[in-house]
């Protein structure tokens, strides 16, 4: 779990930017996302289908990109 200790003298706002920043590298929105909808085992295994191609047409357009 995210939290932030609030240091004397500083401002609540730059606090919450501090207390956003971990949330987001702890990626706690991204699994909570991901646990609020049940997907049946094959749509999930579709979905991470999906994903693995996208993933190599990026890194096969990096590759070609860095050719010329």
């Amino acid at each position: 779990m995210a939290f932030v200790v609030v240091e004397d003298g500083e401002s609540l706002e730059s606090a919450l930017r501090r207390f956003k920043r971990r949330v987001q590298q702890e990626a706690i929105i991204k699994e909570i996302k991901k646990h609020s909808v049940y997907l049946k085992p094959g749509e999930k295994r579709r979905l991470k289908d999906a994903q693995a191609r996208k993933r190599m047409r990026r890194r096969l357009k990096r590759e070609r990109d860095f050719e010329y």
